[in-house]
């Protein structure tokens, strides 16, 4: 079990001493699935002049791939005179893996092929005043989206589960998540591992949701980005060095316990769950925004369901009212932004969330601005891409670079012509 999914044992050379045939084998190997996952089909020769390998030790891989069940050899290239070449692709069936994404109303598991392709998914909804049995809960989920993708449980290799939040290392307890009941218990985790006999890994949603957005969102490619997420709280992702960086209680991100001007300063921020950003610029704050904005008509509800409202119509038309209302909520967006810049001084800003994103370009156009009036860097800042799931999409990726780690090491396997 690990706090921190992606950590695993071993390597490239695992299995082997460096340099040996078995290894350099298992290297070439990853290499080539590697060339399959992100490229797709391949022919021999296509995987040969990618890798560099000679045309025999390409077609010896390919069998050797093909014999360990990860590679499937399928129809044939087209577009070119004379009859096509065989393609290779990645087994799907090779692996599969779960991600999760807690929160006070519902828990949902998703499941994923080796490809990341989602094969299967389910919720089970959640009381957010009364504590459940979360292990059930969980297990649940979990077990719905397996079913859904017509597998069964010993068949997911790993889990990875995204919460409000974070793991405490030192004492394995769930802190900064107040409003999560039954989360809380200092024998969760183990109870959790006990329901889940699997190895399970644990994350903070707005980690996830950087984790999502660097694979296949606004952050691709990008080593050292901030996201700022909006939605039931205020939170952020700071991601250095291509990884998020958690803090010593896991706890960095929570920057809704920011004191900030604009907002009176908060006490005793453990206890009462919140701080000053998250009173400046949170959700909740939208309505009266909108109010002292001239909105006449703010629609009723949950306090991120209402922003998303607001912040939809303004994106439409942001004159008169509405432009007010993204005005004021912009300043304090940028207000707790600019503290967080001056420390981490990233490149990009990543804006997210319910209570962001239905703001759309309006918003950002405003945010930037005020951002490069109150902070002495002038980071990028974009919107998140990763719209559907992305908790849960950034709690597979999570969990499938593990799982590939694991499946596609080829270097303790026998040849099928040992």
């Amino acid at each position: 079990m690990s706090h921190h999914p992606g950590s695993h044992p071993g390597g490239p050379s695992a299995g082997g001493v460096p340099g040996t045939p078995r290894v350099l084998r298992a290297m070439n190997d990853r290499a080539a699935l590697d060339l399959l996952l992100a490229h797709g089909p391949l022919s021999r020769t296509r995987i040969g002049a990618l890798t560099g390998l000679s045309k025999p030790t390409a077609s010896q891989l390919l069998a050797r791939l093909e014999a360990a069940g990860l590679v499937v050899a399928g129809g044939t290239s087209t577009g070119r005179p004379g009859p096509g070449a065989r393609l290779y692709a990645l087994d799907p069936r090779a692996g599969y893996a779960a991600g999760l994404d807690v929160t006070p109303q519902r828990i949902r598991a998703a499941v994923a092929d080796i490809t990341g392709t989602v094969v299967g998914a389910h919720e089970v909804r959640t009381s957010p005043r009364r504590a459940g049995d979360v292990p059930a809960q969980v297990a649940g989920a979990l077990d719905g989206a397996v079913k859904e993708a017509g597998l069964v449980r010993a068949d997911v290799h790993r889990a990875v589960i995204g919460t409000p939040g974070a793991f405490d290392p030192s004492t394995g307890r769930l802190r900064y998540a107040s409003h999560l009941p039954g989360w809380h218990s200092p024998a969760l985790l183990d109870e959790l591992a006990a329901a889940l006999p699997m190895p399970l890994g644990y994350d903070n949603d707005v980690n996830l949701v950087a984790v999502a957005e660097r694979h296949a969102g606004a952050a691709r490619g990008q080593e050292d980005f901030v996201l700022l997420w909006n939605g039931e709280g205020l939170g952020a992702a700071l991601v250095l060095g291509g990884r998020p960086h958690r803090g010593f209680t896991g706890g960095a991100g929570e920057v809704g316990f920011l004191p900030v001007p604009g907002a009176a300063l908060a006490r005793g921020v453990s206890r009462s769950g919140g701080g000053g950003f998250q009173t400046l610029a949170g959700a909740q704050e939208l309505s009266r925004l909108a109010r002292e904005s001239g909105v006449t008509d703010a629609p009723r509800g949950r306090h991120s369901t209402v922003a998303a409202a607001l912040l939809a119509r303004a994106a439409e038309d942001d004159t008169g009212p509405y432009g007010r209302l993204l005005d004021a909520y912009a300043t304090r967006l940028a207000t707790g932004l600019a503290a967080v810049t001056a420390v981490v001084d990233p490149g990009l800003v990543v804006l997210a969330g319910p209570a962001i994103a239905p703001g759309g370009e309006p918003l950002r156009r405003r945010v930037a601005s005020e951002l490069h009036e109150l902070a002495a860097s002038r980071p990028r800042l974009v919107l998140g891409e990763v719209t559907e799931h992305p908790v849960a999409r950034g709690a597979l990726e999570s969990a499938l670079a593990a799982t590939r780690d694991e499946v596609f090491d080829t270097s303790g396997r026998t040849r099928p012509t040992d």
